[in-house]
């Protein structure tokens, strides 16, 4: 039964059921190109783990719709720029990943050449006027910031503090060895959803006992649709938050519930009981540490109502090269609770288009959520 809700004043929970966006704000063509301007071209978004790219190698990346190059030199250091020469226009890299045979980027067009840093060098074959100014003529630069061995880039001019992105800060997972990290496996998935559906989903776990049981039993308080003791109904400031989330005997998130290999050494144990931290970076990915492994999921909008995820779980170098090391149990179990999650949303997408629904509400659970088209209006009100 339903209970009369009146929430505590540390409680995190609603005091209030507030609308949610309008139904078109997830198909509307306007609206998703508005959002690329307005979100995705002024925030900072995932391009890659640093140690995944060779030095002295190019990446092409697409970002808000438009395309860029990453650029990774001899001693490690990124810079990124709009994939266009200062010529005609031309582009610089048309592959995916491209090795530099030295340190200049050069269009195979007409041959104009850039140092690593964006500075026109050459322009051979033509002649020089004395309008034409070198200094002028450099590629167009696009931010760069590297954090925990993540890089992420920004289109914006004056990009916002990177330091007030990772929620819930950007220390949170300091005692996790991040930037030695390497990548055991990539998993990709395309979701017919627009990307705000799969942003709300991840905000809540309502969902929880009816879409996901795997997950459901290994952390029991998502089976009563809650992400933490805190939301329940009668809780008080007073009732002690249990220190150990997993179920009895579990140490991860895997099949089995065993840890892959040996936990991180840094690791209290109030972060070991924990058996997960969450850490979000709107709107372009989020990062789940373990005792064991790290998972960090991005994602890239395709279309109005086309989603792609990407899912890269990180381990120790040492474990990898572990004998008898299978990172199988840890991949198996991400991948049932994606693919549910993915199924989830492309269901509450479908149901969108009704022509009697207008917009949702909000309960006092999913503070998140609300918390989460707050975020969204400000952007719109840019």
């Amino acid at each position: 039964m339903n209970k009369p809700h009146s929430p505590v004043p540390s409680s995190p929970l609603l005091d209030h059921c507030p609308a949610t966006l309008p139904a078109s704000a997830y198909f509307d063509a306007d609206i998703f190109a508005r959002e690329r301007k307005t979100i995705w071209a002024r925030n900072w978004v995932y391009a890659g783990r640093a140690n995944d790219m060779a030095a002295m190698s190019m990446r092409r990346l697409s970002v808000a719709g438009e395309n860029l190059i990453l650029v990774k030199d001899a001693d490690g250091v990124f810079t990124s720029f709009h994939n266009t020469c200062r010529h005609r226009g031309a582009e610089l890299c048309s592959v995916a990943d491209k090795r530099l045979k030295s340190k200049l980027i050069s269009c195979p067009y007409h041959g104009w050449t850039y140092d690593l840093k964006g500075g026109l060098v050459r322009t051979p074959f033509v002649s020089l006027t004395p309008d034409f100014k070198k200094e002028e003529q450099g590629l167009f630069e696009v931010a760069v910031k590297e954090w925990n061995g993540f890089v992420f880039v920004c289109l914006a001019d004056d990009p916002p503090d990177f330091d007030s992105v990772p929620d819930p800060g950007a220390g949170r997972l300091d005692n996790w060895p991040m930037r030695d990290l390497v990548t055991g496996h990539v998993m990709v998935k395309e979701i017919a959803c627009n990307w705000k559906i799969f942003w709300e989903n991840y905000n809540e776990c309502l969902h929880c006992p009816g879409i996901h049981p795997e997950l459901s039993d290994m952390v029991p308080v998502y089976g009563k649709g809650y992400m933490a003791a805190n939301e329940a109904p009668d809780w008080t400031p007073g009732t002690p938050l249990p220190a150990h989330q997993l179920k009895d005997g579990a140490s991860t998130w895997s099949m089995t519930g065993e840890l892959c290999g040996a936990a991180f050494p840094r690791l209290t144990q109030e972060q070991l009981a924990a058996g997960s931290h969450f850490v979000t970076l709107l709107p372009t990915m989020y990062v789940v540490a373990h005792a064991d492994f790290v998972r960090a999921v991005s994602l890239r909008p395709l279309s109005p109502e086309r989603t792609e995820l990407r899912a890269e779980f990180l381990f120790a170098p040492q474990t990898m090269k572990t004998p008898g090391f299978d990172l199988k149990p840890v991949v198996d179990f991400a991948a049932i609770v994606m693919l549910q999650d993915g199924e989830a949303c492309e269901m509450n997408q479908r149901g969108l288009h009704s022509s009697r629904y207008r917009n949702g509400t909000l309960m006092p659970q999913e503070f998140e959520v609300h918390r989460f088209h707050e975020w969204i209006r400000r952007h719109d009100q840019d």
